[in-house]
């Protein structure tokens, strides 16, 4: 009888409550700004949440991973407008690219935060 109460006790503490899991995945989004200030933190911060607390949550396994495939598609894009600057295209597609991810970011953040599933537009899936 003991045990089962261990048991009980353990699988309580790892679940998180609501307001915790709409948090960390709204930090799965939100956490890309890290990109600014640590090469490539775009990818390091969001794959460091989902790692670390997936198994905690199903919000936060599902918005980990979308947040991945979206900052690695943006460095993608990004790095094939970067060789377009050589043709002057590229500079305006570099600043469309930067508006339009922190636009969805911002849109993802808050949706995770209020516990729904946020789906980006122009996402590859890398991981499914």
């Amino acid at each position: 009888m003991a045990e089962v109460n261990e048991k009980q006790e353990v699988e309580e503490k790892k679940q998180m409550d609501e307001k915790q899991e709409r948090m960390w995945a709204m930090l799965c989004h939100i956490g890309i700004f890290a990109g600014f200030f640590i090469p490539f933190g775009n990818i390091i911060a969001p794959l460091v949440i989902w790692l670390t607390k997936k198994e905690e949550s199903p919000l936060i396994e599902d918005q980990g991973k979308e947040s991945l495939n979206f900052q690695i598609s943006m460095t993608i894009y990004s790095l094939i407008a970067a060789v377009l600057t050589m043709i002057v295209i590229g500079f305006v597609l570099l600043a469309a690219l930067a508006i339009f991810s922190i636009v969805m970011v911002i849109m993802a953040g808050v949706k995770a935060n209020s516990g729904e599933r946020y789906r980006y537009p122009l996402a590859i899936k890398f991981i499914k």
